[in-house]
């Protein structure tokens, strides 16, 4: 795979920097590609939402946030209904899921007055987004996890992990290599691999050190070290974490980093900055990381069996009661999406961090020891 250079833009720099530099890490490409202040993907384009890139779980279907705000809401009720407790929520994307989560937090009494709502967001596009959907709701943005208020914490992830820089391990004939973006003498960026080195052996997963040559393995040093402080976070102050994202729920090989643009898949390499990128989360190094910290973990589980134990088919049926025809099969397709195993039901997988002592949260059960 491989791109050409225009003879300006976010890809030139990149180059630039390569001829500096030496070919970087896939992880530092991402970063760049993805968060560079002038030419970064987050700074450049509103990616979600069918006039966008890619579409999430809140904006195919209302129940989604909703469900999300009753867990929050049942938790919060089990910790002694806390007040303030802080809402946080990683990469809001368009506020859509935090606005039915207020939605369904009103009917709990108590929790919509208790809450302080902070936005975790660095894109000043999608900032501005969210203040217009959520401005009622008088929330506190913050570039960073390390900024949210120590203190009673509920947090919602909802596919923010997949979009943190991945790097690729390569079993090579005696041991490991890193795979980095360089620069060919055509001028593209092109992917090459490092010399093998016991130093890169070392970055993979035990249980995949002794994969066959060839075979790749992606692993996400700033979502374990995420899923580490959110953990200590939760070992202090009491609270709950929600992770949702696709993924898988043991450590495995495989190439998963993807470019989305337009909906479609697009070349990772091709003109940094204009498409999403995005890789498969190993949600065993996220939990092996915040039991590590101090917090407890449950799941992952299946996307649709969760919503289901929350009660998805029940607050379909209510909306769908008093709905003319054409909305029902909208709820109902939408919900279906989310759930079917053949679409997101499967795929997707959500986990929860929790402070020791704090009951199993719903839709889950206490992991085998």
């Amino acid at each position: 795979m491989s791109a050409a250079i225009g003879a300006a833009g976010l890809g030139e720099r990149i180059a630039r920097r390569i001829r500096a530099e030496g070919p970087l890490p896939v992880a530092a490409y991402m970063a760049m590609a993805l968060h560079d202040p002038e030419g970064g993907y987050y700074r450049r384009r509103n990616p979600v939402g069918r006039t966008g890139d890619f579409i999430t779980a809140p904006e195919i279907s209302q129940i989604f946030g909703e469900l999300v705000g009753l867990w929050c809401a049942d938790l919060w009720q089990r910790m002694g209904a806390p007040d303030p407790i802080f809402v946080a929520e990683l990469g809001p994307g368009r506020g859509t899921l935090l606005a039915d989560f207020l939605r369904a937090a009103a009917t709990v009494p108590g929790f919509r007055r208790a809450l302080r709502l902070y936005l975790v967001e660095a894109s000043p596009l999608l900032r501005a987004v969210q203040r217009q959907t959520l401005g009622d709701a008088a929330p506190e943005f913050v570039a960073d996890f390390d900024a949210v208020p120590d203190g009673p914490l509920l947090l919602i992830a909802n596919e923010f992990f997949d979009a943190l820089p991945v790097r690729q391990l390569v079993r090579g004939r005696a041991d490991w290599a890193e795979r980095l973006v360089a620069v060919d003498d055509s001028g593209r960026l092109v992917f090459a691999d490092s010399r093998e080195s016991r130093l890169a052996g070392a970055l993979v997963p035990p249980g995949l050190r002794d994969s066959p040559p060839g075979t790749v393995v992606e692993i996400c040093p700033s979502g374990v070290a995420l899923a580490g402080a959110i953990a200590a976070r939760l070992a202090r102050h009491c609270g709950a974490a929600l992770l949702i994202d696709y993924g898988s729920a043991s450590s495995v090989p495989g190439i998963t980093l993807a470019a989305v643009r337009e909906h479609r898949p697009a070349d990772v390499l091709a003109d940094p900055g204009s498409a999403d990128l995005s890789a498969h989360v190993d949600f065993a190094a996220l939990a092996a990381a915040a039991n590590a910290a101090g917090a407890e973990t449950y799941g992952p589980v299946a996307q649709g069996r969760f919503l289901a134990a929350l009660g998805a088919e029940a607050r379909l049926a209510a909306l769908c009661a008093a709905a003319p025809p054409d909305r029902r099969r909208r709820l109902a397709g939408g919900l279906a999406r989310l759930i079917d195993p053949r679409q997101m039901g499967t795929l997707f997988k959500v986990m929860a961090l929790a402070s020791p002592g704090l009951p199993v949260p719903a839709g889950f059960e206490r992991n085998a020891e």
